[in-house]
C-alpha cells in the first residue's frame, strides 16, 4: 500500500510532528510505503521525503502555495492513500490533529477585547483558513477524518456538512519505552538540582507554544493565588509574548526555559503537568506525562479531559479560573506524596501505546484503499 503523509513544516515541539515521526515507522512495520510530502526533509527521520517549497510571502501566501504545490505532487505520484495534515481540499484522509480553526476562533472572541475581535475579523488568514477548512470537511473526496479526541469529531459534526461514519476517533499513541517511570527514578535528583528546587518543593510543569491558548496566563495567576512558597511553574515551550508572561510572573517560582526536544528530564522532575488550556484538541504532552508516571492537570476544552479521572489519575480544571487550578493545585501537592497517582497515571498511559495507535490507522488505511480499488 502506498500512503502519502502531508504535513508542511518540521517543528521539533509540535505535537503533529512528534505524531508523524513516531507513527512512521510503525506503520511501515506493518507493510506500508510511506512518502511524506513536506517543505523540508530535516527533522523527520521519513526514509522517503517528496520536497515541496514554492515561494511565499507572508502565512496566507505560504498556506495557500504549500496547499498547490502538495496536490499536484500527490496527483503525480499516485498514491493509495492520502493523509494530511494541513487544512487541504481534496484529501483522502485528514487528521483533526490540529482541531477546528473555526470553533477556536469563536472561543478567542468570546473572551476578546472590541479591538481584538475587530482585528481577527480583519485578518485575511483567518478568512482563508476557515474556507480551506470548510471546503475540505465537505469535499467530496474527503473519505475519512481521523479525530485525536471525541471533542473534536463533535466539534466538526456540528460545524460542517460531514457524514458521521467518516469520522473516527483515534487517540495519539505514545512510546511506552522512550517515556517510563524507571528514567524519572534517575534523572529525578540531578534535574531538580539543575532547576534549583528543594526536594519538598512541589513542581508544576507546563508544555506547549501558544501560550495564550494553552492558558498560561492562568496557570500563572493560579500560582499566586495558591499562595505555596513551596510551589513552582516550569515553563517549556516557546512564544513571540514571552515577555509579557515573564512580566506577570515576576515575584513568583516561575521558570522560563524555552523550547526542549527532550522533555522526559522535566517530566522526571516535576510532581504534575498543568495545562489549562482554553482549547487544545489532544496534548501529546499528556500521554507522555502519564506514560513518565506524572499526574496531570487540564481543562475541560482539551480532549485529554477524556481520560482523566479526577482524583485517580489527575484532575479536570476550567479554563480561565484561577482560583479554582489553584485549589487543584494543593490537591496535586497532597497526592504527589503518595505512588498511587504515578500507579494510575501510567495504566493510563498503557491504553494508548504506539503500535496500538498504529495498528488501528492500518485498518483504516486497508478500508480506504480498498474501497479505492
Amino acid at each position: 500500500m502506498k500512503i502519502a503523509i502531508v504535513r508542511q513544516r518540521y517543528n521539533p515541539f509540535g505535537g503533529a510532528e512528534r505524531f508523524v515521526s513516531r507513527a512512521l515507522p510503525a506503520i511501515e512495520r506493518g507493510g506500508a510505503e510511506v512518502t511524506l510530502i513536506s517543505r523540508s526533509e530535516q527533522g523527520w527521520g521519513a526514509r522517503r521525503v517528496e520536497r515541496v517549497d514554492p515561494f511565499y510571502i507572508g502565512s496566507l501566501w505560504r498556506d495557500w502555495a504549500f496547499a498547490r504545490a502538495a496536490r499536484r505532487a500527490w496527483r503525480h505520484l499516485g498514491f493509495d492513500v492520502v493523509q494530511s495534515h494541513e487544512r487541504i481540499p481534496g484529501c483522502d484522509l485528514y487528521r483533526a490533529g490540529d482541531g477546528v480553526h473555526r470553533r477556536w476562533l469563536e472561543l478567542r472572541r468570546a473572551a476578546a477585547g472590541l479591538f481584538e475581535r475587530l482585528g481577527m475579523w480583519l485578518n485575511p488568514y483567518h478568512r482563508y483558513v476557515c474556507g480551506a477548512e470548510k471546503r475540505m470537511f465537505e469535499h467530496p473526496r474527503l473519505r475519512a477524518v481521523i479525530c485525536n479526541s471525541r471533542m473534536v469529531r463533535d466539534e466538526i459534526q456540528r460545524a460542517f456538512r460531514v457524514a458521521p461514519e467518516k469520522l473516527h476517533v483515534i487517540y495519539s499513541g505514545v512510546d511506552l519505552e522512550h517515556f517510563h517511570p524507571r528514567l524519572g527514578e534517575s534523572l529525578r535528583g540531578a534535574a531538580r538540582a539543575e532547576l534549583g528546587c528543594r526536594p519538598r518543593d512541589t513542581l508544576f510543569l507546563f508544555v506547549g507554544s501558544g501560550f495564550a491558548r494553552k492558558g498560561l496566563d492562568a496557570a500563572i495567576a493560579a500560582l499566586k493565588q495558591a499562595g505555596n512558597e513551596s510551589f513552582w511553574l516550569v515553563v517549556v515551550g516557546k512564544d513571540r509574548e514571552e515577555a509579557h508572561y515573564r512580566n506577570l510572573s515576576r515575584n513568583l517560582k516561575v521558570l522560563f526555559l524555552g523550547g526542549r526536544e527532550d522533555v522526559r528530564p522535566l517530566y522526571a522532575a516535576a510532581d504534575c503537568l498543568i495545562l489549562p488550556t482554553r482549547y487544545d484538541p489532544f496534548p501529546n504532552t499528556a500521554l507522555e506525562a502519564f506514560a513518565m508516571g506524572l499526574p496531570v492537570i487540564v481543562s475541560s476544552r482539551c480532549g485529554a479531559a477524556e481520560i482523566v479521572e479526577p482524583g485517580v489519575n489527575g484532575w479536570v480544571c476550567e479554563p480561565d479560573d484561577p482560583a479554582g487550578l489553584a485549589r487543584l493545585m494543593h490537591a496535586a501537592e497532597q497526592a504527589a506524596r503518595t505512588p498511587r497517582l504515578a500507579q494510575a497515571a501510567r495504566a493510563t498511559a498503557e491504553r494508548f501505546g504506539i503500535d496500538g495507535m498504529a495498528g488501528h490507522l492500518a485498518a483504516l488505511y486497508g478500508t480506504l484503499a480498498g474501497g479505492r480499488a
